[in-house]
């Protein structure tokens, strides 16, 4: 294995989130050489570190002469760029594997200064994919916080009466607004965070997308596609049902049945070693005896907008789109990896039906984490 080194901070660096397990919002760096693990931590952080990642090394920034450059009348970046480049000399790190988002300023002053950085994404994905016990318990949580907003988003549908052209509950309009603001309540008493989600209806819900707006109507497909994140991990979850307030028409039926199908199916031959391409090519299968159009039997160059016109899923964990894929470029399964499996059709100007399950790939298989009914009406 390579030598490693990351620099940022576990708020927004996944790549750090997954080595250092708590959220630290100062940028530092963590290095790694023939199995040893240390981190370059300002005193305040220490004790939480040694708390909460007891298996890291700590190298103190005033042990690395963090004192010594102030009086000599460094500036702060300075300081913070001369201060890596010693815990690279402490480790005796002179060549290293960098993530892609590698800072350009902090690669340009250690190859500066001979220490030799490549960027490395696949390494770096490979090293994410096979989730800790931390990131699937806070996995857990936000899927248990999808489930329970989508309890209370049903709730709301169930209890909505035609009023004119659209839907109402307790004599107010009944809108994506209104049921996103209803789900973020109940994300929040599961210290999940999740104000981007999609809550689209009719015509919006063709656009895989669009995060939906304005009033809901009796008849359509209502698509709430739902992507928590658990704070104290820093870990998604990512699920999607499909309702219609009213007598669902036919044409939506039949999606529910097919979208259904290959969701089961799709999900029942997940294991290890199996590429996801397989098994987005088993539900584009499905889809295509039926007649529509997904992204192996369309012509070179065309825009899909009609059938099924994206991948399969993607893994989630850190990031809510991250490796492995599902899709015409797939990845072998391992066991860890945390994929979303969300078979879908779309007919544009009209609506679309998805369903999306969250599924762990174990040892010799796979446990579908999601526990929620597919049901078609709220």
């Amino acid at each position: 294995m390579p030598d490693v080194l990351i620099y940022g901070d576990t708020i927004r660096s996944p790549e750090l989130r997954h080595e250092v397990t708590l959220a630290i919002g100062d940028a530092f760096l963590y290095l790694e050489k023939d199995g040893r693990r240390a981190v370059t931590m300002h005193g305040l952080e220490i004790p939480r570190v040694r708390n909460e990642v007891p298996q890291l090394e700590i190298l103190p920034t005033a042990e690395l002469g963090e004192d010594e450059l102030y009086a000599a009348g460094k500036q702060g970046a300075e300081i913070e760029l001369e201060i890596l480049l010693r815990a690279c000399a402490k480790l005796g790190i002179e060549r290293a594997a960098v993530p892609g988002t590698f800072p350009l300023e902090v690669a340009d002053f250690l190859r500066a200064n001979g220490v030799e950085v490549t960027p490395d994404r696949e390494l770096f994905e490979s090293r994410r994919r096979s989730k800790n016990d931390t990131e699937l318990r806070g996995i857990r949580n936000a899927q248990k916080a999808c489930e329970a907003a989508l309890d209370r988003a049903r709730d709301l549908l169930r209890r909505a009466e035609a009023n004119g052209d659209g839907l109402e509950v307790d004599g107010e309009p009944l809108t994506s607004e209104r049921i996103k603001q209803t789900i973020e309540t109940v994300f929040s008493d599961f210290n999940c965070e999740g104000s981007d989600m999609v809550v689209s209806h009719g015509p919006q819900a063709a656009v895989p997308h669009d995060a939906g707006s304005g009033q809901i109507r009796a008849g359509e497909p209502i698509v709430l596609d739902l992507f928590p994140k658990d704070r104290d991990t820093g870990c998604y979850a990512d699920m999607t049902r499909t309702y219609v307030v009213g007598e669902p028409p036919d044409e939506v039926r039949e999606w529910h049945r097919l979208v259904q199908e290959a969701l089961d199916r799709s999900t029942a031959e997940v294991k290890p070693g199996t590429n996801g391409r397989e098994l987005f090519a088993l539900a584009c299968e499905i889809f295509q005896a039926a007649g529509y159009k997904t992204p192996l039997n369309k012509e070179p160059g065309e825009v899909l907008e009609d059938g099924f016109i994206h991948s399969l899923g993607h893994g989630v964990g850190l990031e809510v789109h991250e490796q492995p894929s599902l899709g015409r470029a797939g990845n072998d399964l391992v066991p860890g990896d945390v994929i979303t499996i969300e078979p879908a059709l779309y007919r544009s100007g009209y609506g679309g039906l998805r369903l999306e399950d969250l599924v762990l790939v174990t040892t010799d298989g796979y446990e579908v984490i999601t526990e929620y009914p597919y049901e078609l009406e709220p």
